[in-house]
């Protein structure tokens, strides 16, 4: 059926979505379960493939395995291992090239700006705006 989804969440967009301190430890660990999953099949395509595990991509990764979820979901067990080959070598064929020179800054983008955040609903804020006369 699915999870519902509060509006404004993502599961993987940095913050926590749990209300209590309880159950953003269990999100974190699921995200880190998950997180060395991925790794782990990297590894494995890595080593079947002889790569270096950090020339794959983990996005790329990531996508390939959503993209097989399906069928390995759903094939038959005789086809089971054969699919994994197909789906190690997608990943493996995923090389995250020569970058020479990248740097990324860890930095926040978000620049100050001269007005207040908006902390309550715009059709309350529009309302106050006009009653103060600063529309």
């Amino acid at each position: 059926m699915g999870t519902p989804v509060r509006r404004g969440y993502h599961p993987f967009d940095g913050r926590p979505g749990g209300k209590t301190p309880e159950m953003v430890r269990k999100e974190l660990w699921a995200h880190l379960l998950v997180y060395n999953l991925i790794r782990k099949v990297m590894a494995q395509a890595a080593e079947r493939f002889e790569l270096a595990p950090w020339r794959i991509s983990f996005k790329a990764t990531l996508q390939t395995l959503n993209g097989f979820a399906l069928p390995l979901l759903t094939c038959a067990k005789s086809k089971l291992a054969e699919l994994i080959d197909e789906m190690l070598l997608a990943i493996a064929r995923h090389d995250v090239g020569n970058r020479p020179d990248r740097i990324e800054p860890r930095a926040v983008k978000r620049r100050p700006k001269p007005y207040s955040l908006l902390t309550k609903p715009r059709p309350l804020a529009r309302k106050l705006e006009l009653q103060n006369g600063c529309a």
